[in-house]
Parts: structure tokens; C-alpha cells; sequence
């Protein structure tokens, strides 16, 4: 902005830029202080109710912190991270966790991607029940739906089994079989896929139809158009989905807790390795020892969490880059 002179009054003129400048300044100030005034609930509960217990713990880990005994706490250094690869328990809920991530991120994903893709055809009739039905079960609570799912299971009154029975099959008892019991959490896990159906739902929807159209001149089938755009314009929901599958897996604890009555039975099977925190902390109330565990839950998801981002750009696009 030039300054403009006036032989009437010179200095009143060249102070209006200086003005201006104080009052923008002064506009950004109180803007910062009613954002952080409306930010400062969040900030206060995170400080007291997130981070603060989170150094709490860090602390106990390297403590011998026991409720069940009146007894004052001593610093043992790193024995409850030493004891943490002996225990013959934690290393099982480290193998079932590990196994049914491999098992169950696949699933995850190829799941409400194909539902999505399934009910953005334009042949499909009755799409909006259709996704009404496949987004319900979301909203059910977990609770209730480990109490519907153990009906449905159940091997002699459930209804997986009677169907079976007609066809003249002779059903397992899918919830004491220790080869079963993760596909059955599988089965219970995946029940609740509608919302990352929607999101992929909502970004194919917004995939421009002009690149379709000229796919279609160059004689690409619908496989192609879906393998060569849609999934490229998509991935950052498919990086988003995979990340939350990832960090709830870490934290898969409230169904398997409820159908094997917190046992992880049979044999262990399902003994992930939240089920053995709770124990640790609430049965035993050996909490130096948790904390030693929920950090060492925390720094694996953290890992797996900075691999995606990592890798991320390889392979997600971002339609301004």
C-alpha cells in the first residue's frame, strides 16, 4: 500500500499505515486468545485426564506399585520390562493379538471397500436399505452385540448352527473349539464395518465422473476404471481405515473379554494381550507391572502407526500434490 503525502498535514497521512498495521495485529491477538479460551477445555482435560495420567504411568513402570499391598513403592528400574518378555502369559497375548491383526486388517478393509463398491453401482436396486442395513450393526453397542453374536453361535440353539443342520452338516461349537474361536471374534469384529463402508461410500461418490467417461473412450472395463481410479482417488480414506484398524486392534480387548468370560479360553486361544493388562492390573493389582504393559502396547501401536505414515507416500494420493 503507498503512502500519499499532504503538504497540509504530512505526519497524519504517513501514521496511517502504522495504524492500520496496530489494529491488524491487534484483530490476530484476540483471535489466538478466543481460540485458546475455547480450546482450553479440551487442552485442560487432555493435561489431566490423558497426558498426565499417561507420565503417571510411565513412572509406576519402573516401580513395584501394588495396591493389594500397604506397602511403599520402590523403584526396581526395568524388572517389570525384563519380566514382561519372560512371562509366558504376556508372550501368548502378544502371539493372539499378532495373529488376529493379520487375520483381521485384511478383512478390515476388503470388507467395507467391497460394500461400498457394491452399493455405488448404478445397477443395484434398493441401495438405501441396503446401506442402512450394512451401517446398522455400528450402531449397536459392543456390549450387546457379543451378547446377540454368543445367541447366534450358540451350538445348540443358534441360529448359524440350525441352518447348518439342514443342510446335513453336523456344526462345532464355534466358541470352545480352539481353532475357531478367532474367526468367530473375526466374524463378530467385521459385523460392525458400516462406517468405514460410508466413508469409502462418500469419497467414491466424490470421484469426478470425467475421468470415468474418459477411461471409457480409451475402452478400459469397469475392473480397470476401478483398480486405476477409484482406488487411487479413494486411498487416503483406505490409509485412514487401515491406521484405525491398526490402533483399535491394539486396543481389542471388550469382546473377547466378554465371550470367553475373561479367561481367553479354550486353551488360551483368544488370550489377547489386553485381557492379560486387565488381569495384571485388576486381578492381581500388580499395577507397576501393567503400566510396564500398557507402554509397551502403546510404543508397538506407535510403531506400526509411524510405518504407515511412512510408507504412506508410496502409495496414497492426494489429488493437490
Amino acid at each position: 500500500m503507498a503512502t500519499t503525502t499532504s503538504p497540509n498535514n504530512p505526519v497524519l497521512v504517513s501514521a496511517q499505515p502504522a495504524v492500520a498495521k496496530r489494529s491488524r495485529l491487534t484483530v490476530q491477538q484476540q483471535q489466538r486468545m478466543w481460540g485458546m479460551l475455547f480450546m482450553s477445555p479440551w487442552l485442560i482435560g487432555f493435561l489431566l485426564f490423558t497426558l498426565g495420567p499417561m507420565i503417571v504411568s510411565l513412572y509406576f513402570s519402573f516401580t513395584d506399585f501394588d495396591l493389594a499391598k500397604q506397602e511403599v513403592t520402590h523403584w526396581v528400574g526395568l524388572q517389570n520390562w525384563q519380566y514382561l518378555f519372560q512371562d509366558p502369559d504376556a508372550l501368548q497375548g502378544i502371539k493372539v493379538t499378532l495373529v488376529f491383526a493379520i487375520i483381521a486388517v485384511p478383512f478390515g478393509l476388503l470388507l467395507p471397500l467391497a460394500l461400498a463398491t457394491l452399493l455405488q453401482s448404478k445397477y443395484l436396486v434398493g441401495k438405501r436399505i441396503l446401506t442402512t442395513l450394512f451401517y446398522m450393526p455400528y450402531m449397536v453397542p459392543i456390549v450387546s452385540g457379543a451378547f446377540i453374536w454368543e445367541a447366534f453361535l450358540n451350538p445348540q440353539t443358534g441360529w448359524l448352527n440350525r441352518i447348518l443342520r439342514l443342510f446335513g452338516l453336523n456344526p462345532p461349537d464355534w466358541l470352545q473349539t480352539q481353532s475357531l474361536i478367532l474367526p468367530a471374534l473375526l466374524l463378530m469384529g467385521i459385523w460392525g464395518v458400516g462406517n468405514a463402508m460410508l466413508t469409502m461410500m462418500a469419497t467414491m461418490s466424490g470421484v469426478p465422473t470425467e475421468l470415468y467417461e474418459a477411461a471409457s473412450v480409451d475402452g478400459a472395463g469397469p475392473l480397470t476404471k476401478w483398480r486405476k481410479i477409484t482406488i487411487p482417488l479413494i486411498s487416503p480414506v483406505i490409509f485412514y481405515n487401515l491406521v484405525l484398524s491398526v490402533i483399535g486392534l491394539m486396543q481389542f480387548f471388550t469382546l473377547p473379554f466378554i465371550v470367553t468370560n475373561g479367561t481367553g479360553d479354550p486353551n488360551k486361544a483368544a488370550y489377547f494381550f489386553n485381557i492379560h493388562l486387565f488381569k495384571t492390573a485388576f486381578t492381581y493389582f500388580k499395577m507397576g507391572y501393567a503400566s510396564a504393559q500398557a507402554w509397551l502396547l502403546f510404543l508397538v501401536a506407535l510403531i506400526f502407526t509411524l510405518i504407515l505414515f511412512g510408507t504412506s507416500r508410496r502409495w496414497v494420493y492426494y489429488g493437490g500434490e
